[in-house]
């Protein structure tokens, strides 16, 4: 690509990146981005297919990126001796969720569509993916503690999902209402004590 095809991407992205932000990706309009971004609609096509394909070049690596990141930490949770997942579940989930957000304060432009404007979009299933992860990486939590001789009580599936979609809905309140960054540490060390304590309490260890 060269230096003014490298412009014209740019123009569109910058394009895009305000119209998805103000109006959301479902009412998002790909003539007033071509317009904004001063190309025409033939040099918009050169570069993207859709309007699908364009919001992935804004959120696409930065979702996969978090969604791989808090895939990593489940499995070397898991990967501990029963007794190591016993005493550091707060630990691991701290540790996650500090680097997720300071990946989320990097890119923090792209998460505000993710959570803000991707109704329409695969993207709008974030929370909904990662309480999966979680929940599954309950499950075998709970397992492992049986075999360790630790009975757990068995949750409701629905609470189960209502409590993990509820913790992270409130994690990603961060960026919904634009928290700032040097305020978020103290917010997520003292959501986790909440949700913690909760879980020790419900599942009996």
């Amino acid at each position: 690509m060269n230096e003014n095809e490298q412009t014209t991407l740019n123009h569109i992205l910058d394009a895009a990146q305000s119209e998805f932000l103000e109006k959301g990706f479902q009412s998002a309009s790909l003539r007033n981005i071509v317009k904004t971004a001063g190309v025409t609609t033939g040099a918009f096509y050169g570069y993207y297919k859709s309007k699908e394909q364009l919001f992935d070049a804004l959120v696409g690596k930065q979702y996969n990126f978090l969604i791989d990141l808090y895939r990593r930490t489940l499995k070397e949770f898991e990967e501990q001796s029963p007794e190591l997942q016993k005493n550091n579940m707060q630990n691991y989930t701290a540790d996650a969720m500090k680097q997720m957000t300071e990946y989320i304060y990097e890119n923090y432009v792209a998460f505000k569509l993710i959570l803000c404007s991707s109704d329409g979009t695969k993207y709008e299933h974030l929370i909904h993916d990662l309480a999966k992860m979680d929940i599954d990486a309950t499950h075998d939590f709970s397992l492992t503690m049986k075999r360790y001789g630790i009975s757990l009580e068995t949750i409701n599936p629905q609470l189960e999902h209502m409590l993990i979609s509820g913790m992270f809905s409130a994690y990603f309140e961060i960026v919904i209402h634009d928290i700032p960054r040097e305020n978020v540490d103290k917010y997520i060390s003292q959501l986790l004590d909440f949700y913690v304590a909760g879980w020790k309490e419900i599942m009996g260890f």
